[in-house]
């Protein structure tokens, strides 16, 4: 049986992204790049340049910041040493200058008032996602962690979100997608699952609006649920 409805659909369980949803990571990404840019020996990065690039996860962002000092087949040469080195400096650093958005932890107990199973599902990479949501006091709201390392395919692609709805048991048109950005809308309508948007995200920095969804939210405990 539904659990609760939002905006009329019945919902079972609940997907939540991580960066930009939950937590504001951005300080977290920017001293983690500038740490790898300093031991390569390149420049500066701003922080509206890596808003701009979050959310597809650590081999999107390292390449498309390397592309900001070097050619494309430089970036290339460089990428995966650059990569093991931002992940060093990702692990050493994380949680150290991200902070919880407002309103979530209060959203996060709703959800699971109104009976929802609830799932992180992101495309940080597992081992950072877990260890970021049990810095912040998050871990334990989830039945199931998904990090972009695993499964086959990240965010936008619709097989995350098809796996994790199995792994809740739950069909994808009761399972409410929440994120913030063009990624979660895009896996969760191949997906099936209805999506709810936060506006204060990062979406590449695009208007949020602009991707369909559900409902769109400026904090998470205002999510309109109706609770069964």
């Amino acid at each position: 049986m539904p659990a609760a409805r939002l905006a009329g659909v019945p919902l079972r369980a609940a997907m939540l992204d991580l960066d930009g949803t939950l937590v504001d990571t951005l300080g977290d990404f920017l001293a983690a790049l500038r740490g790898m840019l300093g031991e390569l020996g390149l420049g500066d990065v701003t922080p509206q340049q890596v808003a701009q690039r979050v959310g597809k996860g650590s081999e999107h962002l390292v390449a498309q910041v390397l592309r900001l000092h070097l050619s494309g087949a430089e970036a290339d040469a460089l990428q995966q040493h650059a990569l093991e080195t931002y992940q060093r400096h990702y692990a050493r650093i994380n949680a150290e200058h991200s902070t919880v958005f407002p309103g979530v932890m209060q959203g996060l107990e709703r959800l699971r008032a109104a009976g929802l199973a609830l799932a992180c599902v992101t495309n940080k990479p597992g081992l950072h996602a877990r260890e970021l949501l049990r810095r912040k006091g998050l871990l334990d709201y989830f039945a199931q962690v998904a990090g972009g390392d695993a499964f086959a395919r990240k965010k936008p692609d619709p097989l995350p979100l098809l796996r994790t709805c199995e792994q809740l048991g739950a069909p994808p048109s009761q399972v409410l997608m929440v994120g913030d950005s063009q990624n979660d809308a895009a896996a969760a309508a191949a997906a099936g699952c209805p999506a709810a948007l936060a506006t204060y995200g990062y979406n590449h920095g695009e208007p949020i609006r602009a991707c369909r969804a559900l409902v769109y939210f400026d904090r998470l405990d205002r999510l309109p649920l109706q609770f069964a």
